[in-house]
């Protein structure tokens, strides 16, 4: 069972680089973007000041991870030495997708507290400071390979406030998660997850709400529903979406998507 790589089956994330080596001055993101954003501070010092007012000087080399669009800015000072790489960060199925979603604001960790990206994040810096070909294609895929592995990371560090990834990260809900993220179009019972948990039924009911935030059948039905924006992203007729995402009919989804959005599949689509 690869609860990562199911997810990512689904969700998998692109990168794009846009800036490598000296920043100085400032630089604002409104939060109006669709996508995310990385920044990596490989040396000198950055000032960064947060939507929630929240402001940082940050001094170390630093990992600053925003997984879907947020407001911030950044700020160096002349002579302050800061050399940073930064990319845009996008999951596919949008901004709104589970796996976006189920992550924090925003991450900031220092270098050295990441451990397992250390050798990924050499790589990464020397292709941004050494000017080989085809160097922004190799970044590129680089920062998509460090969002995969700041996802392992955060699964094993534990935790994690309710949501999938405090499910995921824990070893009795992994496998039911995984169950439903691999296979969404079954009628899952709770009788069948909780057996793939090795628990109780009402054991199982409880320790998934506690740990998730929802109960199982209603974390299914919001999986199915941010499978079925993404279908409808991709242009899908919503009557094939229903068939994949585990409902009879268009208006079966339309039902369902409208208890979780507010609107139905075809209005979501036309406001997307």
């Amino acid at each position: 069972m690869d609860r990562l790589s199911t997810l990512l089956t689904h969700f998998g994330v692109n990168a794009g680089t846009f800036h490598s080596g000296a920043f100085c001055g400032i630089t604002a993101f409104d939060g109006s973007q669709t996508v995310g954003h990385m920044h990596l501070l490989q040396a000198g010092e950055v000032h960064l000041k947060l939507a929630d007012d929240q402001e940082l000087h940050i001094t170390e080399p630093t990992l600053i991870f925003f997984p879907r669009p947020y407001r911030h800015r950044m700020s160096a000072k002349e002579g302050s030495g800061a050399q940073l790489v930064c990319a845009s960060v996008e999951f596919n199925g949008g901004s709104g997708n589970a796996l976006a979603t189920a992550l924090p604001d925003y991450l900031i960790l220092k270098l050295d507290e990441i451990p397992t990206l250390s050798s990924t994040l050499e790589w990464l810096f020397d292709e941004a400071f050494d000017g080989n070909c085809g160097r922004e294609a190799v970044m590129d895929r680089l920062f998509e390979l460090l969002v995969i592995l700041l996802l392992r990371h955060i699964l094993s560090s534990g935790d994690q406030p309710p949501g999938m990834m405090a499910g995921l990260a824990d070893a009795r809900l992994a496998r039911p998660l995984n169950l439903m993220h691999s296979e969404p179009a079954i009628a899952w019972s709770l009788a069948e997850l909780s057996a793939a948990a090795n628990m109780s039924r009402a054991s199982f009911a409880d320790h998934f709400k506690r740990i998730v935030g929802q109960s199982p059948f209603d974390y299914l039905v919001s999986w199915r529903v941010s499978l079925a924006q993404k279908l409808l992203r991709e242009g899908k007729p919503i009557a094939v979406i229903a068939e994949k995402v585990g409902y009879e009919s268009p208006s079966a989804l339309a039902r369902a998507f409208r208890r979780k959005t507010g609107i139905s599949p075809r209005e979501w689509r036309d406001e997307s």
